[in-house]
């Protein structure tokens, strides 16, 4: 990040999450002096790797998926030293399996702006007809209380198989109450800008492997100071301005030019920051991983397959383990681990032609507040990076940044925090 004539001291960057991560890397970069506060005691926060001792292996703690035209994530990535982190196919290609029926399909979005590839039977979804494509522009008009089934409606297989999956696994929330102005900006950056904007990535090696160890390393090599098990429990204002940190027996005073990110969940924030609204619910997501006999049968390239009609939305597999997501499951994520395994194991079985009855290792992972709830009541809630003091601004998925609240929106709320903090803020009353 270049210079500017903003303010010029030090930046405190309190969480370590990806948001937090993005917005000190960006800092460090530009050669701001960041020192970095995380409450827990490892880096990450909901995007992580760890040592499972069950399962006797590293897993990550939740499964993504990114697209080729997540721009954000490819910049922080190659800030860091990580741009070979993802791996996905040459060509856009989307597996699905129906685990009702057993069919198999692949959604292969063609090449160039113009999306004729449509009409071509082999790559869009089976029996949805190539007219039926255009209720993605219905997306553009949407407004602000619509929802994705009010936008392109429930019935027909390309609800189905399509804008179904993709609000859920988008919005963290059913296409019945997900906002549907949230899904444009992904399909204008990805989808619409052909093969070349929405090719599938996953991380190679792990979550800690591409997003945090990187990012760690590239901040201490510039000179960060970055603190872990320290909370921040209270802010002092004074004349507008954050000017002194607490965290428990110690404090942090702030200098006249120096800077404080909140970079943690919305609630948190809310606690933090007198008078600042945020959204107030949130939406889980389950991921179960189970520990395979042998590596399973999906090819390297394409290492995950969409899942219509089952428990679980995805299958992700790396090596001897083969990980399931269930996002938006408020209606599963208060079961037991073990039901859950049985539940989810069905779709892994079918999917990789194993025996539906041997039930392998498991292991169960609840991210009970894994996202904001995205409905439009709860987005008219996300506020904006500044919040009315001239040196304290917010990062997060949850914050305004236009897009749902995923890995690119963390990133890009670090981006646009960093940003903030280089050309100052508004003065607050």
């Amino acid at each position: 990040m270049g210079s500017s004539s903003g303010q010029s001291g030090a930046v405190h960057v309190v969480g370590a999450g990806l948001a937090g991560l993005s917005t000190a890397v960006s800092l460090a970069a530009g050669g701001r002096q960041v020192t970095i506060y995380e409450a827990a005691a490892q880096a990450g926060g909901r995007c992580r790797s760890y040592e499972d001792a069950r399962l006797g292996c590293r897993i990550d703690n939740g499964n993504h998926l990114l697209l080729s035209g997540n721009t954000a994530t490819r910049r922080y990535l190659n800030a860091t030293g990580a741009g070979n982190a993802l791996i996905g196919p040459a060509r856009a290609c989307f597996p699905f399996l129906d685990v009702r029926t057993g069919r198999r399909w692949s959604f292969r979005p063609g090449a160039g702006i113009i999306p004729w590839w449509i009409f071509d039977k082999r790559r869009r979804v089976p029996d949805a007809p190539a007219w039926r494509y255009l209720s993605a522009l219905r997306f553009i008009f949407a407004g602000p209380g619509s929802t994705v089934r009010d936008t392109v409606g429930n019935s027909g297989v390309l609800f189905e198989r399509l804008w179904e999956p993709l609000a859920v696994a988008a919005l963290n929330t059913s296409a019945d109450t997900g906002a549907a102005r949230l899904l444009w900006p992904v399909l204008r950056e990805t989808f619409a800008r052909g093969e070349a904007g929405c090719r599938p990535l996953v991380a190679r090696d792990g979550l800690s492997e591409a997003f945090v160890e990187p990012a760690l390393r590239m901040l201490r090599g510039h000179g960060a100071d970055i603190r872990f098990k320290n909370r921040l429990q209270a802010i002092e204002y004074r004349k507008g301005r954050a000017r002194e940190l607490r965290f428990g027996a110690e404090t942090a005073a702030l200098g006249e030019g120096d800077s404080v990110v909140l970079a943690v969940p919305p609630a948190a924030a809310a606690a933090l920051v007198p008078g600042l609204t945020v959204p107030e619910q949130s939406n889980p997501i389950v991921n179960v991983h189970f520990l395979l006999s042998r590596p399973a049968g999906l090819a390297p390239e394409l290492p995950f397959i969409g899942l219509i009609g089952g428990t679980a939305q995805w299958l992700f597999v790396r090596g001897h383990i083969a990980s399931v997501t269930v996002s938006a499951g408020s209606d599963l994520v208060h079961e037991t681990a073990e039901v859950l395994a049985e539940r989810t194991w069905h779709d892994v079985a079918t999917a990789l032609e194993l025996d539906p009855k041997v039930l392998p290792g498991y292991r169960v992972v609840k991210e009970k507040r894994a996202t904001i709830a995205q409905t439009p009541s709860q987005v008219r809630r996300r506020p904006a990076t500044a919040c009315g003091y001239r040196n304290l601004f917010l990062a997060g998925d949850w914050i305004d940044t236009g897009l749902p609240a995923t890995i690119e929106s963390a990133i890009r709320s670090g981006e646009n925090a960093a940003r903030n903090v280089c050309a100052g803020g508004p003065l607050k009353a």
